[in-house]
C-alpha cells in the first residue's frame, strides 16, 4: 500500500474534486457524495474481527449494502471498465493469489502493455490509511480511479465508462438495485459500489489468526512455534509500520537449515485459505451477462 502520514477517515477536498472532474456531478447537479445513497434495508456492514480497531475507512455517509456490494462485485469482473473491453479489475487482483498478481513481477495492462510497478494485493482495505505504491490515494472511494485511466492499466475515459455501462440494461438493473430504483450508471456510483465490493476484503481467518485469538482451528505444531519464536526474534521489528527498509535486515543473521525449515512452517500459517476461497469474493456467475 502506498504510504503517507495523512489519515483516511474522511475524503478529502482534492479527492472530491478528483472525482468531480473525472466523471461530473453528481445527478441533479446534487453536492459530491449527495445521491447516492444504497438501499438501507439490505446492509452489509464491514466485517470487523474480534480485537481489531474500527477501520479508517468511514461508511457513516453511504453505509454498504447487499445490492451495492452486489454491484461492486459486477464491476470488478466487468471488463468493460476497460477501454477495449478486455481486462477487468479481477484480471490484476486474482482471489486465489489475494486479490494479486502472482506470475509476473510487473502488471500488465491492456493490449499487452507493461507497467513499472507490481499489482498490489487488495486486503483489509478499510483499515489501510493510505493507498497505492506511493500513498498518492487516501480515500478508497476514489483509488479505482488511478488503473481506470492509467495508460499502461484500462486506460479508459471515465465518461465512456459511464457510457458503456448505460447502454446495458442488465448493468441498469443492478444500479436500480443498488440505488433505491434509480437505474442511472454514475461515476460516483461505480467508484462507490468497487469500494463497498473491496471494502469487503478482510483476512482474519489464518490459522495463526486463529491462534492469536485462541480459536479452534488455530493450533500450532512444536515446528510452527518454533518458526514463530524466530520470526518475532528476527523478523517482528523491522517488518512493523516502517516508511523505508529497516536496517536490521540489511545486517545478515545466521540461520541453520532446520531454523530456515521451521521459519517456513511458520509462515506458510499466515496463509488465509478461506478469503483466497471464499465463494463471495468470486466471480458473480449468477448475475448472468450484460
Amino acid at each position: 500500500m502506498r504510504r503517507s502520514r495523512r489519515p483516511s477517515g474522511l475524503l478529502g477536498a482534492g479527492a472530491v474534486l478528483l472525482a468531480v472532474v473525472a466523471f461530473g456531478p453528481p445527478p441533479d447537479g446534487a453536492p459530491a457524495g449527495a445521491g447516492v445513497a444504497p438501499e438501507p434495508d439490505a446492509p452489509a456492514p464491514l466485517p470487523r474481527p474480534a480485537g481489531w480497531p474500527a477501520p479508517r475507512y468511514d461508511v457513516s455517509a453511504t453505509p454498504p449494502t447487499q445490492a451495492g456490494v452486489a454491484l461492486g462485485r459486477a464491476l470488478f469482473y466487468d471488463p468493460r471498465l476497460s477501454r477495449d473491453g478486455t481486462i477487468s479489475c479481477a484480471s490484476c487482483h486474482l482471489q486465489a493469489t489475494g486479490f494479486t498478481h502472482a506470475d509476473h513481477a510487473l502488471s500488465h495492462g491492456i493490449e499487452g502493455r507493461v507497467g513499472r510497478r507490481s499489482t498490489l494485493a487488495l486486503v483489509n482495505l478499510a483499515w489501510n490509511p493510505v493507498l497505492h505504491w506511493d500513498g498518492g490515494v487516501h480515500h478508497l472511494d476514489v483509488q479505482p480511479l488511478t488503473p481506470l485511466t492509467h495508460p499502461a492499466e484500462m486506460d479508459h475515459s471515465p465518461a465512456a465508462v459511464v457510457a458503456d455501462l448505460n447502454r446495458s440494461k442488465p448493468c441498469r438493473a443492478r444500479f436500480a438495485r443498488a440505488f433505491r430504483g434509480d437505474s442511472v450508471p454514475t461515476g460516483q456510483r461505480v467508484l462507490l459500489a468497487l469500494a463497498q465490493f473491496t471494502g469487503q476484503f478482510v483476512s482474519y481467518r489464518s490459522r495463526y489468526d486463529k491462534h492469536v485469538r485462541h480459536e479452534p482451528g488455530g493450533e500450532l505444531t512444536e515446528q510452527e512455534l518454533t518458526g514463530l519464536a524466530l520470526f518475532r526474534r528476527h523478523c517482528a521489528a523491522p517488518h512493523r509500520a516502517t516508511r523505508t527498509l529497516d536496517p536490521r535486515l540489511r545486517a545478515p543473521f545466521p540461520l541453520t537449515a532446520n531454523d530456515q525449515r521451521d521459519l517456513i512452517a511458520f509462515l506458510l500459517t499466515l496463509t488465509d485459505d478461506e478469503f483466497l476461497t471464499d465463494p463471495q469474493f468470486g466471480y458473480p456467475v449468477e448475475e448472468g451477462g450484460g
